[in-house]
């Protein structure tokens, strides 16, 4: 996913020191600003050369194409969501990990300019079905298969009951975006405050340890800007 600049300086960390490495991050710069601008198919080559500060020749030294480099920016952005967001580790605290990680994961999606370029995968999925596919595995699929992994190593420990652990995890996430993010995806609302994406997130965590928690159900809940624990 292409992130605002705000949020790219904060998850991009090139490597110190590389001037080839230097340069390639100051062509993505330029082609994401010239991408959410103008959009994927009016953007060229020629205006991301001059967009990034550098010559046309110097542009295709480091890709051949507007598409690779649309591409490039796309499986970048969705490692450092995984890196960012889906790095649940070993936390004991099944609800307090799904609490953070659905509360940060919606508002990563609906920040400002985090649906437009969404919106350009889908519209040129069908002519470009290998970034569409590139675009899944890189960023939904691999955030299924952290969640997943996080939940069959809860089940071996006995914190989880056994269930299939990818499924769940999709349905997890599902239930964090369905009523938040993609309302906004088709233009239907605006970004949802953080009470809203609290309550949404809190509903999704409590219906996840119904359902496969060892335990009475715990989670975190906030409430006049305190969390506090609820037990069922």
């Amino acid at each position: 996913m292409i992130v605002s600049e705000q949020a790219s300086q904060q998850l991009q960390r090139p490597a110190e020191g590389s001037v080839d490495t230097a340069k390639r991050r100051q062509i993505l710069e330029g082609a994401r600003s010239l991408f959410l601008a103008q959009g994927f198919d009016a953007a060229s080559m020629n205006a991301i050369a001059q967009e990034a500060g550098v010559s046309k020749g110097t542009l295709y030294v480091y890709f051949k194409s507007k598409e690779e480099l649309f591409e490039a920016i796309v499986e970048e952005q969705c490692s450092a969501q995984a890196e960012q967001i889906f790095a649940i580790d070993d936390d004991p605290d099944v609800g307090g990990a799904l609490k953070r990680l659905g509360c940060e994961f919606v508002r990563f999606l609906c920040r400002p300019g985090g649906i437009s370029p969404i919106r350009t995968v889908i519209a040129i999925a069908d002519r470009m079905p290998e970034l569409g596919a590139r675009f899944y595995l890189a960023g939904p699929a691999r955030g299924i298969a952290s969640l997943k992994a996080y939940f069959e190593d809860q089940v071996a420990r006995g914190v989880l009951k056994p269930h299939d652990c990818e499924v769940a995890a999709a349905q997890f996430i599902s239930a964090c975006l369905s009523t938040t993010y993609r309302p906004m995806l088709f233009n239907f609302a605006g970004p949802p405050d953080d009470a809203r994406i609290n309550h949404v997130v809190d509903m999704a965590v409590r219906m996840f340890l119904a359902a496969y928690g060892t335990t009475p159900e715990t989670t975190p809940e906030t409430t006049s800007g305190r969390t506090t624990e609820r037990g069922s």
